[in-house]
């Protein structure tokens, strides 16, 4: 702790999903970068108090999409229900460690509310949409691997194309698409 102290640390970089570096943080007043895919239970939505109304916003595993009838919208709110207890006892033991680290009662909520920026390996095309706050950037793709670059088609884009597609209109284009199925 006191090499941490001395160093003067400009910000901490940590998983919020064992919250030991937002702990160290908060301790010495440094800021929080957190790199995630996601938190459980949407502690991490919650804490940087983005909205997150569960009959819009789909609870991760429910299957549900953005767009919800009236069963998968009672289902999505019972998921976030059972969700609040779950958590409470996962996270009790960092709850506590923080709470006596830094003499003072903490939640896990409150612990990563504290997170200068978000960095989220989510792809928002992807993944399901939810508003976000302007200091939760996505990164997703970050941790794919470098591939080759595709090579160049030696025939002009007009020969590669099938004539079916070379319809004038989008709707034309569709029809032709269908057509060849």
């Amino acid at each position: 702790m006191k090499y941490i102290e001395e160093s003067k640390f400009d910000v901490v970089f940590t998983d919020p999903l064992t919250p030991c570096g937002q702990i160290i943080a908060l301790n010495f007043s440094i800021p929080t970068v957190f790199f995630l895919r996601g938190v459980p239970c949407a502690i991490d939505i919650q804490a940087a108090h983005a909205p997150d109304p569960p009959s819009y916003v789909p609870r991760l595993f429910s299957q549900n999409t953005d767009h919800m009838t009236f069963s998968q919208r009672v289902k999505n709110f019972l998921i976030s229900l059972s969700e609040t207890f779950t958590c409470s006892v996962a996270f009790s033991g960092f709850e506590s460690l923080a709470s006596d680290f830094l003499q003072k009662p903490m939640t896990m909520t409150q612990l990563l509310s504290h997170g200068s920026v978000w960095l989220k390996r989510l792809d928002f095309v992807f993944d399901y949409p939810m508003p976000i706050m302007p200091n939760m950037i996505f990164i997703g793709g970050i941790n794919c691997g470098q591939r080759k670059p595709l090579s160049q088609p030696s025939l002009s884009l007009g020969e590669w194309i099938p004539p079916a597609y070379h319809h004038p209109s989008p709707s034309a284009r569709f029809r032709g698409l269908c057509e060849d199925e």
